[in-house]
């Protein structure tokens, strides 16, 4: 120690720190000592003089508690708590909250409200949302979502979080492929996304599958609280320099009603989610964040949303900043308190907001109603009623992060999203023999970062796909391909030389995080650099057919592999998270049976002639415009939406006996009076009325057979569509989902029921939803169903 060589005397003041520190490393104290740190709350039993305030009493209403606490607040106090990192308020017994902190695909140390140390190192790493979605299964997002609300409020009661409000889902609607953040939604349909949102709600804060556990909404405890962002129409972050901080995005009503809300609508009314993030971008002119209407109005008015409304980062300073909207920042600030948002993430409200008030621009009542919504969802999550380990969920201990049950979960995701696309002559699986010879070649063959996507945290354990596969063939040969995921060269012939020698092939490339992300879209749709060349360069010389796995968040146009005899198998595994590779090796050698569909249509290159900046979802013939998503889009695409094979082969039957062919809204004598347009007769969803859309409810059975010889998890997907649409109706769209496994040779009926106002109809051009008289047709992979609507 440096003590030798420094006086005496220094070293006899340590001497004892030493020994007591060796001493407590010895019996293992130490460790202890740092594992009982508290979480940090209000209202300690202990200190009599804050814990009898009104405000901390828990038989009292929480808006009672809640005015009670606001009363007793300075201005600056007030002032103080409208930012992300909340000051404490020590003369109250009130601590420091951070209201930023993420958990997307899992616990993760990306805001400032969570830190992965010093007894809780790891979290659990789904994959990336746009995979997980692709399993079409509701009751999985609901697991994940409990998981990773389990797992947070494990790390709260750790003592290692300053906050429990986690900015996730995102629900955006991916509009266009080459969106760097469409990885971090469930994909472009508002069905899947509504219903992603509710789940992944309902199971980070603690309710039920089916909602109500906790009746939640203005008053019911949290274990965690979710925020469904970003609101709304924001797909944009940075193409051909336009960003996402000056963007205005220009939307029809038709498209806000029936593409850009109907996920923000679901996690409002049906997730109940306790918080909302605005977002940077304007709508038709209107930053998100100042937008009364859409804030207040629709949000807390039309919806009935309880909770708080968060900023962006920074989004409150670019709207004088960047966007020209408010004259002076006092004015940002008074435009966004007035329209109904609550906090500031970043320091904007912090440094104006005074002067707002001194300059007579803002009243503090509006204040006093941000502070009411902020300190509302403090005290659901129990941070108000003395030590959280003695509550509800105090008991969620550090064993319950990371445990058997979350990482074998996160492996049943990836298993159950990863797609596959192409399966020439059976070539997949492959045999489980260990005396093959297998070459693994590209870029993300021994990728681990690449794999868990962008906002995660540490994983509980991660292995390659190269590792991973080593368990199944004793002959493994590697060989990167290209240095970098950008592949601006390519080792063509030490790779084709290393395919040579196998007796099979997998070839593992994509994107990650270099070519996609939060402020980077891209401007194309291949493979970046030259993987397409060793691809084909490798596909040629190996003695069967390659098996192609693709790592991507967004759409690749892989039309070459596609059409390529010597490219046998395609896979796409999204961003698989911390069990990928073992999923992606148990697929490929038949441990699992494939059964994930794309949610999101792949594009042909010729997509990127659309400018990113245009919104409009409906194709325009007379102009060439060719729309957007599977639901419009009328160009060429390389796989549909909801595409996706299996090991096995599934038939489909609908049951004539329960599915009707006609649909009358005209029998009753409570039906409205039909309206008349230039496209036909139709009725109104709001005239109609809630009770009589239920009393008109269509049972539709659809039977199912695995024709294979294999047992597998199958989504079923109905959709509801038209030969010929008219007055921009979809040409068809989905309209339910539901999983089933079935036995090699099992046979199965799923039964849907449709609601005629929420799943046929469909937004006019006032927004408004209705109805149309037509003929249709629902359709379950190649079988399809008649159903003309009477109105």
């Amino acid at each position: 120690m440096d003590c030798f060589w420094e006086s005496s005397s220094i070293c006899f003041l340590l001497a004892p720190f030493f020994f007591f520190f060796a001493l407590f490393l010895l019996l293992g104290i130490l460790p202890i000592l740092a594992s009982s740190t508290q979480p940090p709350y209000s209202c300690d039993s202990s200190q009599p003089s804050t814990s009898s305030y009104p405000f901390c009493k828990t038989t009292l209403p929480i808006n009672q508690r809640v005015q009670d606490l606001i009363s007793r607040l300075t201005l600056d106090e007030k002032i103080s708590q409208l930012v992300n990192s909340a000051p404490p308020i020590p003369r109250l017994g009130i601590p420091s909250y951070e209201w930023w902190s993420e958990a997307l695909h899992g616990v993760a140390d990306v805001g400032k409200g969570i830190k992965l140390y010093p007894t809780i190192h790891n979290a659990t790493s789904f994959p990336q949302v746009i995979l997980t979605a692709a399993s079409f299964n509701d009751h999985l997002w609901y697991r994940i979502g409990q998981a990773i609300g389990t797992e947070a409020r494990a790390v709260y009661n750790a003592g290692q979080a300053t906050g429990m409000t986690f900015w996730a889902p995102n629900i955006n609607i991916f509009r266009d492929p080459r969106w760097g953040r469409g990885q971090e939604t469930p994909g472009e349909d508002p069905t899947v996304t509504g219903r992603y949102a509710v789940s992944y709600v309902r199971g980070v804060q603690g309710d039920s599958f089916y909602g109500g556990k906790h009746k939640l909404g203005a008053g019911g405890r949290l274990q965690a609280s979710a925020c469904c962002k970003h609101f709304t129409a924001y797909d944009l972050d940075n193409w051909n320099n336009i960003t996402r901080f000056g963007f205005d995005a220009r939307v029809t009503q038709q498209d806000l009603a029936d593409t850009y809300q109907p996920p923000f609508q679901k996690c409002v009314q049906e997730g109940q989610a306790s918080g909302l993030m605005c977002a940077y971008n304007r709508i038709n002119g209107v930053p998100s964040c100042a937008d009364h209407n859409l804030l207040t109005k629709v949000a807390r008015g039309q919806w009935d949303f309880h909770g708080y409304i968060t900023s962006d980062c920074d989004a409150v300073s670019i709207i004088y900043d960047v966007q020209g909207y408010a004259k002076k920042p006092e004015d940002a600030v008074v435009d966004v308190l007035k329209a109904g948002m609550d906090v500031n993430c970043g320091s904007y409200l912090k440094d104006h907001t005074k002067s707002a008030v001194e300059q007579k621009k803002l009243e503090v009542s509006k204040i006093d109603r941000a502070l009411h919504n902020l300190f509302s969802v403090r005290m659901r999550l129990g941070l108000f009623d003395g030590s959280p380990l003695n509550q509800p969920y105090g008991s969620i201990g550090p064993d319950q992060v990371c445990s058997q049950l979350h990482q074998a979960l996160a492996l049943e995701a990836a298993q159950d999203g990863i797609v596959l696309l192409k399966n020439s002559g059976r070539l997949l699986p492959l045999p489980k023999a260990k005396a093959i010879s297998l070459a693994v070649i590209g870029p993300h063959a021994n990728a681990l970062e690449a794999l868990l996507g962008n906002y995660h945290g540490p994983p509980c354990k991660s292995i390659t796909p190269l590792e991973a596969l080593q368990g199944y063939a004793k002959n493994i040969n590697y060989h990167l391909g290209c240095d970098s995921v950008g592949c601006p060269q390519a080792a063509f012939d030490e790779a084709a030389r290393t395919a040579k020698e196998a007796d099979y092939v997998v070839l593992i490339v994509g994107l990650d995080q270099s070519q996609e992300r939060e402020e980077l879209d891209r401007l194309q749709l291949g493979l970046p650099g030259k993987q397409q060349e060793l691809i084909r360069s490798v596909a040629k010389v190996a003695k069967k057919p390659v098996i192609l796995v693709i790592l991507s968040g967004g759409p690749v146009d892989i039309s070459f592999a596609k059409h390529n005899k010597n490219i046998g198998s395609i896979l796409w595994a999204g961003y698989p998270g911390e069990a990928g590779g073992i999923a992606l090796a148990e697929i490929i050698f038949g441990e699992h049976n494939p059964g994930g569909r794309l949610p999101m249509a792949w594009y042909t290159q010729d997509y990127v002639k659309m400018p990113m900046t245009d919104m409009r979802m409906r194709c325009e013939p007379k102009t060439g415009y060719p729309g957007r998503t599977y639901r419009f889009y009328t160009g060429k695409k390389v796989f549909d939406f909801g595409y996706g094979l299996s090991y096995s082969n599934y038939v489909y039957k609908f049951s004539s006996a329960a599915s009707q062919n006609k649909l009358y809204l005209n029998e009753s004598s409570i039906s409205p009076t039909a309206k008349s347009s230039d496209s036909g007769r139709y009725q109104l969803v709001q005239d109609l009325g809630g009770e009589f859309c239920e009393k008109k409810k269509l049972s539709v059975r659809v039977r199912v057979h695995n024709h294979g010889e294999m047992a597998g998890k199958h989504p079923v997907l109905l959709f509801v569509g038209e030969k010929k649409p008219k007055n921009g109706r979809p040409m068809k769209r989905l309209v339910g989902f539901k999983s089933v496994i079935l036995s090699a040779g099992e046979r199965a009926e799923i039964e849907f029921d449709l609601n005629p106002c929420e799943h046929l109809s469909h937004a006019n051009e006032e927004g408004l939803m209705a109805v149309e008289e037509g003929s249709y047709f629902l359709g379950v992979g190649d079988a399809k169903h008649p159903l003309d609507i009477v109105v």
